[in-house]
């Protein structure tokens, strides 16, 4: 088969080398084009899609627009089989979703119809979830509803961030591509809708998400600071700076301290800042205070007075 691959993060790399170890044959990569970034925007940075493309040596393709007339006809001269998107970063048209002679594939981090949306890694840890997985479907033209060919369950561990659930998760959507790959040109599979009723959402996250409530439980707080480390941090606000927290452990889950309310500070030593919350106590363990370095408990106390019956907001 003839297979067109679109992608632009780092989370669909494992898939695009999977597909040129398997043997095989990509005829062209699209990826998002290069950015401006960096003190003085002067560095050009590129895709981490790109990179690996270009380390395989394989045909790149940089449209500003994928939707466009110039666009699609450089689709159609590859002539592809198979459309295989995969975090490309934008969102095709019927157009172009008719190209591939067979179909446009995607594969979607998480359990559909659960999840669908632009940020299903950070939001199955952030809203507590066990398990989550990757959906291999075929493309429609409503986001992330198309009909499922294949899925794999993957594990939330407790000590799992954004990170490191990208990571195993970019992994596993190799397998399951493989052999979904394999299931396609074996025509052993079925296209099986999604059910309605069961659709949830992973919206785009923002400052406001990143925002902590102390009045949330411990637990659920930590699972905030966890689900944002691949995309910035969650923050509270300590006399009256930002202060960004990077890791932190649920220590008690029953009621804080008697008399001690969520966001006061119960303690601070090296083993950790702790702060009552709306049930239980949280130890921040790894803090950046605005303007300053990312530091662990420990440095940062070495440079910062913090208080027990001081308030974080």
């Amino acid at each position: 088969m003839n297979i067109v691959f679109m992608g632009s993060s780092s989370f669909g790399v494992p898939a695009l080398k999977g597909l040129i170890n398997a043997g095989y044959n990509v005829s062209g990569v699209v990826t998002q084009t290069d950015k401006r970034q960096g003190r003085g925007m002067v560095a050009v940075g590129h895709t981490a899609v790109k990179d690996a493309a270009i380390a395989l040596k394989l045909r790149l393709f940089q449209p500003q627009n994928i939707n466009s007339a110039g666009s699609v006809q450089v689709l159609r001269d590859m002539s592809p089989d198979l459309l295989i998107v995969i975090a490309y970063g934008q969102i095709l048209s019927q157009e172009v979703l008719d190209i591939p002679r067979r179909m446009p594939l995607n594969i979607h981090a998480s359990l559909l119809p659960a999840l669908r949306g632009p940020a299903p890694i950070n939001r199955a840890i952030i809203n507590g979830e066990k398990s989550t997985g990757n959906t291999l479907m075929k493309i429609t033209l409503k986001m992330d509803s198309g009909p499922v060919i294949s899925q794999s369950r993957i594990d939330i561990l407790e000590n799992d961030t954004a990170i490191t659930l990208e990571e195993k998760l970019s992994l596993d959507a190799a397998d399951l591509l493989l052999k979904g790959l394999k299931m396609i040109e074996s025509g052993e599979y079925k296209l099986q809708e999604q059910d309605r009723a069961k659709v949830s959402i992973a919206p785009k996250l923002n400052t406001d998400t990143c925002r902590i409530d102390w009045n949330m439980p411990a637990a659920r707080i930590n699972d905030l600071i966890r689900g944002l480390l691949n995309w910035s941090a969650a923050f509270a606000k300590y006399n009256g700076k930002t202060l960004k927290i990077y890791k932190s452990e649920v220590v008690n889950i029953g009621g804080p301290r008697d008399g001690a309310v969520p966001g006061e500070i119960i303690s601070a030593s090296d083993k950790g800042i702790a702060v009552a919350t709306g049930n239980g106590v949280l130890n921040l363990l790894e803090l950046q205070l605005a303007g300053k370095k990312r530091l662990a408990v420990k440095e940062y106390l070495s440079g910062n007075i913090i208080r027990p019956g001081e308030k974080m907001e």
